[in-house]
């Protein structure tokens, strides 16, 4: 319901209703004051004595618009001040400060001076001589402006009760855009947010570097802009650009161009990745460069405004993250959200570089554990795999090895309890322990035996299971002789495809001080295949929770002859049927070949 409908001027509360109407409407859901100018020009034009109401609205840059309504109109006339048909001077009082109390004040329209520019020609056209305008401010830079116009001069009380009725509409629209802007800045605050939030998920889910990379970039495209480059911060001090973005593929090439060679940006960059905050160029800002109005043509003449973001993590400055604005997007000035997903970029980057460096030093740590190369021994075809079930940051306890002692040939493989340093170092010493005194020419017995003591010296915190086996060439064959610490038992895979576990006894090293472990002996032919492995290959499961372990002798049986390739196909098997289960698999086959 509209402030003037059912109420007639002559009721002694009509002004009473029609402003607590007009207050209703102003403070509902509408999306400016703009909205319930058709409300107040109706209620103000029936005021005893009005000839024409008149209305405007300026900010620093000059008027923005005027109306203005006569009585028996059902509309007010618009006029924009961007428009040819704009009436009269476009004069107007001087923006109102955002605090100051709407003013009343009487005025002789046919009197010259700048207060009568802006109402004064459509007021006079209106048949009005006198005038009462009151102005005030909306919000910061941003002022109104209503007048009543009058055919006489009103006596001094008449004249003051039409500044007090002006100044209560005026009051009410204050509060009106007031809530207005409060809704806004709500409805920014919770998209701005939601969009962070968003950007933070997205940034969150991957731990590759150069895809967190490109996500960055094209988060932004074109939810924030319509281009966008990632600069990082090289180790010389320049400032590569790593991921661009445009929402058009063709300015996306020239946009790649530009953030890799022009010294204006570069310049730019610089000064932006050194601020605590962000820089926002435009107008004149982009006077130099490749963009803005001062380009003829071209996509950089499309260029209305640049914001540049340092990109800074943890203490260090990264790089920068670059927006490329379309002239209708010049007026973007939000930097405090831009610099916001600067930073959880930043964040995201530094993980990432961070991970990828762990994962190499990882990577190399974990070679460190396991041999380089297996060594060629006429007689015997070796071959090795590792898998790595676990995808975090810390070093596996698998490890194998292959030691030549003269004709000897001992196979080695292990599993330190746990990941990470502790199981590290334990790794390390199991290997090169025993791999010294198999070097020596020492039993698989005695070389567990000792091991064992080491590590209950010197009160180890892991423990471990090994499997030891030495392979000495016999005529037409190898003896192997195989001793196990808490291992998996080895199988042996025969010529023909049959398989059968060999038993290899024995407790956990770094447990029981004092342990003894007994050697078994075996022979193998021509063809025949010795396979070591540890847990990580039986306990790989299915999505129903089926072992690998059930199908390990047929597949032991299929791959285990492929001379070179074994390990690797065995390995490779486990993966693929695993859905479950994260340990990490190590595998050593020897197979027996005949002569060249």
């Amino acid at each position: 319901m509209s402030a003037d409908e059912g109420l007639t001027c002559d009721a002694p509360d009509w002004w009473w209703r029609a402003l607590h109407l007009l207050w209703c409407e102003a403070t509902a859901e509408v999306r400016d004051v703009t909205g319930v100018a058709e409300t107040v020009y109706r209620t103000l034009v029936r005021l005893p004595g009005v000839v024409a109401v008149a209305g405007a609205r300026w900010d620093d840059s000059g008027p923005l618009y005027m109306r203005r309504m006569c009585p028996g109109q059902e509309e007010a006339v618009t006029w924009l001040a961007s428009s040819d048909d704009w009436p009269g001077a476009p004069v107007c009082p001087p923006v109102i400060a955002g605090s100051a109390a709407p003013r009343a004040l009487l005025l002789d329209l046919d009197a010259s001076g700048p207060q009568g520019d802006l109402p004064g020609t459509v007021l006079r056209a209106a048949g009005a001589r006198w005038a009462v305008e009151c102005v005030f401010p909306l919000a910061d830079r941003d002022s109104a402006g209503l007048w009543l116009g009058l055919a006489e001069q009103p006596r001094e009380p008449e004249a003051d009760r039409f500044g007090e009725q002006l100044t209560q509409v005026a009051d009410v629209l204050r509060t009106g855009n007031q809530r207005i802007l409060e809704v806004r800045e709500n409805e920014r605050r919770n998209a701005r947010d939601a969009f962070l939030a968003e950007a933070s998920l997205q940034l969150d889910t991957s731990l590759d570097a150069r895809e967190t990379l490109h996500r960055v970039a094209r988060l932004a495209v074109p939810a924030v802009a319509e281009g966008c480059a990632v600069h990082l911060l090289r180790t010389n001090g320049s400032l590569e650009p790593v991921a661009v973005a445009h929402v058009s593929a063709r300015a996306q090439e020239w946009l790649a161009d530009a953030v890799s060679g022009d010294p204006w940006l570069r310049t730019v960059l610089e000064r932006g990745a050194m601020g605590r905050e962000g820089l926002l160029l435009r107008g004149a800002d982009l006077a130099g460069g490749p963009f803005g109005g001062h380009v003829d043509s071209g996509f950089g003449a499309a260029v209305g405004a640049v914001s540049v973001s340092p990109l800074r993590a943890r203490g260090r400055v990264l790089g920068t993250l670059t927006f490329w604005y379309e002239r209708e997007s010049a007026g973007v000035t939000d930097l405090r959200m831009l610099d916001d997903l600067a930073t959880r970029a930043a964040l995201a980057i530094d993980t990432t570089t961070l991970y990828e460096q762990r994962r190499q030093h990882v990577h190399l740590l974990q070679q460190h554990l396991l041999p380089r190369a297996l060594p060629k021994t006429e007689g015997l075809e070796l071959s090795a795999a590792y898998h790595v079930g676990d995808a975090s940051l810390d070093v596996g306890g698998d490890f194998y090895d292959v030691v030549r002692s003269g004709e000897r040939v001992a196979l080695v493989i292990g599993d330190v309890c746990g990941r990470g340093a502790e199981a590290a170092a334990a790794t390390a010493l199991a290997r090169y322990t025993l791999r010294t005194l198999l070097e020596d020419g020492t039993p698989p017995g005695h070389a567990l035996s000792r091991l064992n003591q080491a590590l209950t010296a010197e009160s180890a915190s892991r423990f471990l299971t090994a499997l030891v086996a030495v392979l000495t060439p016999e005529a037409g064959g190898w003896t192997a002789e195989i001793a196990g610490a808490g291992h998996p038992w080895p199988l042996l895979r025969g010529a023909g495809g049959q398989v059968t576990e060999v038993p290899a006894r024995g407790a956990l090293l770094g447990v029981i001080p004092e342990t003894d472990y007994r050697s078994v002996r075996l022979r193998l032919e021509e063809g025949d295949a010795l396979v070591l492995f540890t847990d990580g290959l039986t306990e790989a499961r299915s999505l129903d929770g089926t072992h690998f372990e059930v199908h390990l002798f047929d597949e032991v049986a299929k791959f285990a002859a492929s001379g070179e390739r074994a390990a690797a196909e065995l390995v490779a098997a486990a993966a693929g049927f695993r859905a479950q289960g994260d340990d990490d698999t190590a595998v050593l086959v020897a197979k027996v070949r005949g002569p060249n």
